[in-house]
């Protein structure tokens, strides 16, 4: 791709992150957040330890006070080298002292406090012993759109991200199909998001024949053959933030049967990024699509949601599924990606990133969405 490389978030953008985090809280009555190493520590301060041992690393935020990393002495001067370090307190222990104990000062001995879902239990029992007055929920279900509504800098980023997947798709349109298994075309498209300026690949499902009618198949050794339906879905993280989309082609020229699953599926996910605008619980746009495939006759064939959130993670809240009722915002980004998989013959699934905007929905994958027949 070209264009120049986005300038880092700053100490005082993840100060602004953790401020807004902590107040969050509060407004949903919670003590505080306890974050460990993983998606919503790099978002909220920039550091991901070398090595996640069981040694307790944990970010501790609670409204009106600074935050405080509590990390393990041998590992602080790398946390102190994070872009957010300038922006909290280190607080290090040594081995042989007890890390509950240290944390347990920062917490009080009563409250409800949010943890993120990847801490280990050993860290929440330790803490649960320490504070036998305090009560934990997991961020997923305390705090679900934390990361949800992203700024400026991060669409920009993942308006990149999408670009970069656009133009892999580009590229694996014009490599041969045909005669080749599913995994030589894995690897092209992982070889392509890297050159497009991914620095991590999280999937690439090649799909072909009836493999495709399974939505999480991945890659196998299947030869794929001319007259397969190919689900080639993809994506990974550009500078910190992700990508994902999925375009089925055709090897040689479809049958008419295939062409009108495609067209039915283009069509339902034409109806549910048309839903997108602000305002709108995330349900109506499972229920756009889905209406459309319904209305078709193939219903019992999408078999799974219409979209997820991404960001930092390919997935995250919100979800786009019947019974979510939570509106959209501008500056959600979620996927909208129905399908319909017919079992031992063929699936088919067409997928783009977009963001509320203030009058609607933007797309971050604008490649051709029409049937695309390969060699």
């Amino acid at each position: 791709m070209t264009g120049s490389k986005p300038a880092p978030f700053t100490a005082d953008d993840y100060r602004a992150r953790m401020t807004r985090a902590a107040h969050t809280a509060a407004d949903a009555g919670l003590a505080g957040l306890l974050i460990a190493p993983g998606p919503d520590m790099v978002w909220l301060t920039g550091y991901t330890p070398t090595a996640v041992t069981e040694r307790l690393t944990l970010l501790v935020l609670t409204p009106g006070r600074e935050p405080v990393l509590v990390v393990p002495t041998l590992e602080a001067p790398d946390a102190e080298k994070a872009e957010g370090a300038p922006a909290l307190t280190l607080r290090d222990w040594t081995d042989g002292k007890d890390p509950y104990a240290v944390t347990a000062d920062l917490l009080g001995t009563t409250g409800r406090f949010g943890i993120s879902d990847n801490a280990w239990a050993m860290h929440l029992l330790g803490l649960q012993k320490t504070l036998p007055g305090t009560e934990y929920a997991s961020l997923t279900d305390a705090l679900p759109m934390l990361r949800a509504v992203k700024d400026a800098a991060e669409l920009e980023l993942l308006a990149a991200a999408g670009a970069a997947a656009d133009e892999t798709f580009e590229e694996i349109r014009e490599v041969p199909f045909a005669g080749r298994r599913e995994s030589d075309v894995g690897h092209d498209l992982a070889d392509l998001l890297r050159r497009f300026g991914h620095e991590q690949v999280d999937f690439t499902i090649v799909g072909s024949g009836p493999n495709g009618a399974n939505p999480h198949h991945e890659v196998g050794d299947r030869v794929i053959r001319d007259g397969d339906m190919v689900v080639l879905d993809f994506g990974g993280l550009r500078d910190g933030y992700g990508s994902d989309t999925t375009r089925t082609v055709h090897v040689g020229p479809p049958t008419a049967e295939e062409r009108e699953v495609h067209d039915v599926v283009r069509a339902a996910q034409e109806a549910g990024c048309r839903a997108v605008r602000p305002g709108v619980a995330c349900q109506e746009v499972d229920r756009a699509a889905r209406a459309v495939i319904t209305d078709a006759g193939y219903g019992e064939f999408f078999i799974h949601r219409t979209g997820h959130g991404i960001g930092v993670t390919t997935h995250e809240p919100p979800y786009m599924i019947e019974g979510e009722e939570q509106p959209l915002v501008p500056g959600m980004c979620f996927s909208v990606e129905p399908g319909i998989y017919l079992p031992g013959r063929f699936g088919v699934r067409i997928e783009d990133i977009v963001t509320v905007t203030d009058e609607g929905g933007r797309r971050f994958n604008n490649t051709t969405r029409e049937m695309v027949v390969v060699g």
